[in-house]
């Protein structure tokens, strides 16, 4: 049973295809899972970053797994902006359950 509420797939887009927390670049859904998917680690940090600061956080695990955060984290760090504290805090508590 997840706990997690991510935003329904018909409300996470605009007309164009954009997902809601890329509303500052001009890419869609697809594009964005294909570059999870096949970009770089520098690439895929910044777009986890951006995903992590600008999506509800139950929406980031639709996209990305916790290991996936956790072997990025390094390298997401200086994408998180004002969220940092909070994935500080989510991560060290799952750490200790």
């Amino acid at each position: 049973m997840s706990v997690l509420n991510p935003t329904p797939p018909h409300l996470l887009v605009d007309a164009q295809g954009r997902p809601y927390f890329l509303w500052d670049v001009d890419m869609t859904l697809a594009r964005f899972q294909d570059l999870l998917r096949t970009s770089d680690r520098e690439t895929k940090a910044y777009l986890v970053g951006k995903l992590m600061r600008q999506a509800k956080p139950d929406d980031v695990f639709t996209f990305v797994t916790e290991a996936e955060i956790r072997d990025l984290w390094d390298d997401v760090l200086m994408y998180l902006g004002k969220s940092r504290p909070f994935w500080e805090w989510l991560l060290a508590a799952w750490a200790r359950v």
